[in-house]
């Protein structure tokens, strides 16, 4: 009677293991609702958390990034930072250098100068030639006193004639701004004789007379005849 009793007794030890399982089943879903019940909770916790710590951040976050934002400057090549401990590229230096010079000026150190006079004289500095680009008058003017405007025409009056014969003189009509050089060269230039003298005298009808008397080398007959006076 004891043996079949021992065999019971093990038979429902036995059994007792699974219906352990079967109620460890029957707690997992428990335990499950128990985490989904954490999880809103913990995302209340955490929504809960966030509209108060918003307000903080968000002006913190503007202060520090406003002074850090610049604007770039335009037509500027941006500068390459020298790294640590090593010196900086070539042109940069030379670039530095200029600019310590820039600064520094032409002449170094001031000195005042001592002024013994009351009058002050500007300094005499280089002043350039003019050289244009382009005339400022497209064409020159001409020259209208020339010798065919100088010389108007020759005197044929008897005592013009009379002139050539004894006194070796031809009387022309010239301009009236024309002077005694003027007639001087003109004759030479259009008859090739050398004068001697010139007189002038304006008539009364306001025009002027020239008596120009030729050197012994010519002879005044000669001159008329090939003029066509004569």
């Amino acid at each position: 009677a004891s043996k079949p009793a021992e065999k019971k007794t093990e038979k429902k030890t036995e059994k007792k293991p699974p219906t352990a399982a079967s109620t460890s089943k029957v707690t997992k879903p428990a335990a499950k609702t128990s985490t989904t019940a954490k999880k809103p909770a913990a995302a209340k916790s955490t929504s809960s958390t966030k509209p108060a710590a918003k307000p903080v951040a968000k002006p913190a976050s503007k202060v520090a990034t406003k002074p850090v934002v610049t604007k770039p400057k335009k037509n500027v090549q941006p500068t390459k930072k020298t790294p640590k401990g090593g010196k900086p590229a070539a042109p940069l230096q030379k670039a530095l250098k200029a600019q310590k010079k820039v600064l520094k000026g032409v002449h170094g150190s001031r000195v005042r100068k001592i002024r013994t006079s009351v009058h002050f004289h500007r300094p005499k500095t280089f002043r350039p030639p003019r050289n244009p680009k382009y005339a400022r008058k497209s064409v020159p003017n001409r020259n209208r006193m020339d010798a065919f405007n100088i010389i108007k025409f020759p005197l044929t009056t008897e005592a013009a004639m009379k002139k050539i014969e004894d006194n070796n003189t031809l009387v022309f009509i010239v301009h009236t701004r024309a002077n005694k050089y003027h007639i001087k060269a003109s004759i030479k230039k259009l008859y090739d004789v050398e004068v001697a003298t010139v007189n002038t005298l304006i008539r009364p009808d306001g025009k002027k007379k020239a008596y120009v008397r030729l050197t012994r080398d010519y002879d005044a007959l000669d001159v008329a005849n090939k003029i066509g006076i004569i």
